[in-house]
């Protein structure tokens, strides 16, 4: 017997759910690697994932990420952006 597919409720967004992430750098354009809740972090559009880095950009930077770049799978849509001022 077949059972159907989990509801999206049940098991993680899939990519396709959640295309938009961002790629994290250090000052010399390297991916940085983040810790805890900072970790990929997916979205479901793009002002999910501009505000999210919004509102974390201070913790990001105390993690070593000096900018970021956001892409809609893996399209690249914009940046590097600075964190810093």
């Amino acid at each position: 017997m077949n059972l159907p597919e989990q509801p999206a409720t049940f098991r993680p967004p899939t990519a396709e759910e959640r295309p938009w992430w961002w790629r994290l750098e250090d000052a010399s354009g390297q991916e940085v690697e983040v810790d805890g809740d900072l970790a990929g972090e997916r979205f479901a559009s793009q002002a999910d994932a501009e505000s999210w880095v919004g509102e974390a950009f201070a913790d990001l930077a105390d993690q070593g990420v000096d900018a970021v770049v956001l892409f809609e799978l893996e399209r690249r849509v914009y940046g590097p952006m600075s964190l810093h001022p």
